[in-house]
């Protein structure tokens, strides 16, 4: 059973008595901001797994780096 086109328009009426055609564009823009903070909640969990771990990879990096130096002052030196 498909939905038809009266069946979208009985909808669309029952939905301006509710709400209204003034308050019509605050919710569809509430509605936009949901799914909008929705979707980036989504993928700032993916984020902070990727970022910690390149931190460490930072960190051995800098650290190598500083034995480096060392080594080559030593051997300057």
């Amino acid at each position: 059973m498909s939905i038809g086109p009266w069946q979208i328009i009985l909808i669309l009426v029952i939905v301006l008595i509710i709400f209204g055609a003034g308050k019509l564009p605050r919710v569809a823009g509430d509605l936009a901001k949901g799914i909008k903070n929705f979707k980036s909640g989504m993928s700032e969990d993916d984020k902070p797994e990727t970022a910690e771990e390149k931190k460490p990879e930072v960190l051995e990096s800098a650290s190598n780096n500083d034995k480096a130096e060392s080594k080559d002052k030593a051997a300057q030196g």
